[in-house]
């Protein structure tokens, strides 16, 4: 990976992804829009160009940092966001449990 990291955030309407793009690889991490102040991460794809260089935990990561800062909550469908949210007590204002699960 070079010195700068990017992710790119696409939206539509109703859904989205954030995605990091290097050396012709794409890694991605798709949300779903339920309502205004909800996102519900479902998919995290990282190709094995970026394994082990912490590249689906950064497009989680950048998911806080945008919720926290437009006052959004995050329900982590995908069970790799679902484990990174496990790993990190910090995140935890932003998370929403899905009806009928406790953390």
């Amino acid at each position: 990976m070079s010195d700068e990291f990017r992710i790119e955030v696409e939206e539509t309407d109703s859904k989205g992804r954030y995605v990091h793009r290097a050396g012709g690889a794409e890694a991605e991490m798709t949300f779903s829009k339920a309502g205004p102040r909800l996102l519900i991460i479902d998919h995290t794809e990282v190709p094995d160009a970026f394994r082990g260089q912490g590249v689906g935990a950064k497009l989680v990561a950048r998911a806080v940092e945008d919720a926290r800062k437009s006052g959004k909550k995050i329900i982590a469908l995908c069970p790799f966001a679902a484990a990174q949210f496990r790993r990190h007590d910090e995140w935890q204002d932003v998370i929403q449990q899905p009806r009928g699960e406790s953390k």
